[in-house]
């Protein structure tokens, strides 16, 4: 099945941090990821209850880098979200419900980011993520506490089946990201619209789960077309280029 992971990003008070690893838990979990956390001493530990061990080894994280260099997805769960699809930052979401059958194929660490009790995840932590859930609360009264999202959450991916297959690597998956920054230079892709176009590229293939395979072969596409608009750039031909043969330099 996947291997999910709890990860809370700088959380404020060493109560929630308890309290998330007790319900953790209750529903099967127990791979906590606090970075920055706050001392976690004697609250925390009342608060776990009979889940000190989860809370014992949890694995302490300086920054989220140290998170996704071994994830294979991240999911960012957040209350703000994008006003219209033309802005991807946090668009499209997803309900909980919704996360178990995106997360279920993936034979992989799935990475669920809960952001600090006051103000959430930046923006920048945001646009890193490949998925964003969020729970559908009353608008009376939206907030919820840290410890009872992590409870939802933990609640609907309680029990997954066993994944079919491996997904790329976030460190695949960020290459593949790098490249097709790269690619909208040499095809001056409008500068203002940049940031934006690569937050929807982050979006589609996050929950198109690719493996590996489907990475190397998107890479693959992407050095071809670069190749052929260098190639006309230049003004030669594909035979004197290739010497009549119909593959690019370096693939085969």
């Amino acid at each position: 099945m996947p291997e999910v992971e709890i990860v809370l990003v700088e959380p404020l008070y060493e109560g929630n941090i308890g309290f998330a690893a007790r319900v953790m838990k209750n529903f099967g979990f127990t791979r906590l990821v606090l970075i920055n956390p706050p001392d976690v001493g004697i609250e925390a530990l009342s608060r776990a209850s009979h889940a000190k061990d989860v809370l014992e080894s949890a694995v302490i994280a300086e920054s989220l880098d140290d998170v996704i260099a071994e994830s294979n997805m991240l999911v960012a769960t957040t209350g703000e979200l994008s006003k219209t699809i033309s802005h991807a930052m946090r668009m499209p979401y997803y309900a909980p419900g919704e996360l178990r059958d995106i997360v279920a194929p993936v034979d992989g660490r799935i990475s669920i980011l809960f952001g600090r009790e006051n103000w959430g995840l930046s923006n920048e932590e945001v646009r890193q993520c490949d998925v964003i859930c969020t729970i559908p609360t009353s608008p009376e009264y939206p907030i919820v506490n840290i410890s009872h999202a992590v409870g939802i959450i933990c609640y609907e991916l309680a029990h997954l089946p066993r994944g079919d297959y491996i997904t790329a690597s976030r460190r695949e998956m960020d290459a593949l990201y790098d490249h097709i920054d790269e690619f909208l230079d040499l095809v001056d892709h409008h500068e203002y619209k940049r940031a934006n176009t690569l937050t929807m590229m982050r979006r589609i293939f996050g929950r198109s789960l690719l493996t590996g395979r489907e990475v190397s072969t998107f890479h693959g596409l992407i050095r071809r077309a670069e190749w052929h608009i260098n190639v006309g750039k230049s003004g030669e031909s594909d035979d004197s280029a290739t010497g009549g043969s119909e593959a690019g330099p370096g693939r085969p």
